[in-house]
């Protein structure tokens, strides 16, 4: 070996590279802060033919009893006329081993001794890197294996992990979703009490977890539209668009007053009664109690009656149509078909959506693509609230999960875009739920498109592949360690590679997650043959197609009356209807459904109507 002589070396040095056939590679020519400067003496290669000393990997500087670890962040060829070294390597220094030749050895943190010039650099062995990666029995949570040396596992810190948040990004095929399997998996397996919710975009998730996850769709979620707040229900009767101001401020009028008339009657079999109480309780349009849209119509149509003004008369009917449209219309039959059937069933609600009691299955997938594209961030945003809220009065009773796939839809940077709403609810876990029991979870593959002062609120993060330089530059900004150079890393990643850094893992680790059973792989990722269009015929078209309409046909989600688990959705077969005698239609819609769809354009000019999005109470 060129420039060093394993017999000359002192103390420590001598005994590891005799005793563990150390493979000394160099010495120290320079120290900078946090930054090592080695001279390489040799380009040694594994058993597999791979270089050993190659960007990414580990290398341990001996310093008297202490081995100090250092990640190659680039490798240069000596260009010098100095036979002694082959080649320059730059270190990050991320920590040391103290006590290193002992079995006392233990890893930490930080620097608090730096090497001298001319010390020996050596390859870290299997024993060094256990080590650092090492978990004790309540930490241990095995996603994957370091990818400088397959036999040693590596693990993440749940407790640090969750208590502070984390983020997954990476481009589209990098393997993010299995990756997000396997951690929630192994969050599942080791901390039983913890409650778990997933926003599904893609529908990807439901075969990844069996009978750990109740899945919830349009077709078997209970969602009453009294549960949205006013701006929430707001993108509900616009449809996703500007809301016109005249009729928003008679909404913000109405609803309060239709509240306070529910609340002074109850149903007693099927009957209206009056209760004794005559005087509302002051309830706002973000108070989350029942009312009936019956009585918000006849509130509005009492109103239009007493107005002589036809202008004023227009709006008013504009926006009670609006309002029939969407009761009528089946992809809304989530929100109010049977919303006022059992009276106030938030309880019911709450308790179906964050599984309380669990009853084996603490986990709730919310499958959003078959949700109308108008509804979907208002139905995040009451999710996210609802989430945050019941942490918030319940003092953290129940601790919560909240993981959002698709994470930049959601909560976007830019603010003239996407939805004020379910942005704020997403800040508000991020910024203040760890305090209440409710953590957050984010999935993107674009995280410079989300608002970045919730992904800063994120302290571990695990970064796959990302090609896009905004990204990249975001995750370097965002990244506080020493090792942020190792981002430069990141567009070569392989498929399930990982960089994670930060809170959740004992050092910046350049990891792979294991492989997923096939059976438990998100759809995404399962694996869609090419070739199977070959075997479509017209009775797979027809059944698409029967499958593609029921999505707007009235069918009403049936719920298993079982008082152990809150009424566990049961989606009923569709019923065989018998032939229907014809009638008079225009085009493909009849008369009464033509009537009841048609909206009439807006007109004047438009602005958002603000009003608080949070109630000082619940009730």
């Amino acid at each position: 070996m060129t420039g060093i002589d394993s017999a000359q070396l002192p103390n420590h040095e001598a005994r590891t590279a005799r005793g563990e056939s150390r493979q000394l590679l160099g010495r120290v020519i320079s120290i900078s802060g946090s930054e090592a400067k080695v001279g390489l003496s040799q380009t040694a290669r594994s058993p597999d033919g791979h270089a050993v000393a190659t960007v990414g990997k580990f290398l341990g500087i001996i310093s008297g009893e202490t081995l100090i670890v250092g990640m190659i962040t680039s490798v240069t060829e000596n260009d010098s006329h100095s036979p002694s070294y082959k080649a320059h390597a730059q270190l990050d220094l991320i920590g040391e081993i103290k006590n290193a030749a002992t079995a006392s050895a233990h890893f930490n943190r930080g620097i608090t001794d730096y090497p001298g010039i001319g010390e020996a650099v050596v390859l870290m062995s299997e024993r060094e890197l256990r080590a650092i990666y090492g978990a004790t029995e309540t930490e241990a949570a095995q996603i994957g294996y370091l990818q400088q040396d397959t036999a040693v596992a590596a693990h993440i810190r749940i407790d640090e992990m969750l208590s502070k948040h984390f983020a997954i990004l990476g481009s589209t095929g990098v393997g993010k979703s299995s990756g997000v399997t396997i951690i929630l998996q192994e969050i599942l397996k080791t901390r039983p009490n913890l409650r778990l919710f997933l926003v599904d975009p893609h529908n990807e998730y439901a075969r990844c977890f069996g009978d750990q996850a109740q899945v919830l769709t349009p077709r078997n979620l209970r969602l009453p539209f009294w549960l949205f707040n006013f701006e929430e229900t707001s993108e509900v009767v616009f449809g996703g668009r500007r809301g016109v101001e005249e009729e928003i401020d008679l909404l913000a009028d109405a609803i309060p007053q239709a509240k306070n008339n529910y609340s002074q009657h109850r149903r007693n079999d099927g009957q209206v009664v009056k209760r004794k109480e005559t005087v509302g309780r002051g309830f706002t349009a973000d108070t989350p109690v029942p009312y009936r849209l019956e009585d918000l119509i006849a509130l509005l149509d009492e109103r239009m009656g007493k107005l002589e003004n036809r202008t004023q008369r227009t709006t008013y009917q504009k926006l009670i149509t609006r309002i029939q449209g969407i009761r009528n219309d089946p992809r809304y039959s989530f929100m109010f078909d049977n919303a006022n059937l059992g009276g106030d069933t938030m309880a019911d609600v709450i308790a179906q959506l964050f599984r309380l009691p669990a009853n084996g299955k603490p986990m709730t997938i919310m499958q959003m693509a078959g949700f109308p594209a108008e509804v979907v961030d208002s139905v995040v945003s009451v999710l996210c609230r609802m989430a945050f809220d019941f942490g918030l009065w319940s003092d953290g009773v129940a601790p919560l999960l909240f993981v959002c796939e698709e994470a930049h839809r959601y909560a976007p940077a830019d603010s003239s875009i996407g939805f004020a709403p379910s942005r704020r609810a997403l800040s508000r876990i991020a910024k203040e739920g760890r305090k209440y029991g409710v953590f957050l979870g984010l999935i993107t593959q674009r995280p410079a498109e989300i608002d970045p002062t919730i992904i800063s609120q994120c302290s571990t993060l695990f970064v796959m592949r990302l090609s896009n330089d905004r990204d990249q530059n975001l995750i370097r900004s965002a990244v506080s360690d020493a090792a942020g150079n190792l981002l430069t890393f990141i567009p070569t990643l392989g498929i399930r590679e990982v960089f994670a850094f930060g809170a959740g893992v004992a050092v910046p680790t350049r990891l792979k997650f294991r492989d997923l059973p096939e059976h438990l792989r998100p759809s995404s990722e399962a694996g869609v043959s090419t070739n199977s269009g070959a075997y479509a015929d017209r009775q797979l078209i027809s059944s698409v197609i029967e499958r593609w309409r029921s999505a707007t046909t009235s069918q009403k989600a049936a719920f298993e009356d079982d008082a152990t688990d809150f009424g566990t959705a049961v989606r009923p077969e569709p019923p065989t209807l018998p032939p229907q005698p014809s009638r008079p239609t225009f085009g493909s819609l009849d008369p009464d459904r033509f009537r009841s769809l048609k909206r009439p354009a807006a007109s004047g000019p438009t602005d958002v109507f603000n009003l608080p999005s949070q109630p000082s109470k619940w009730r």
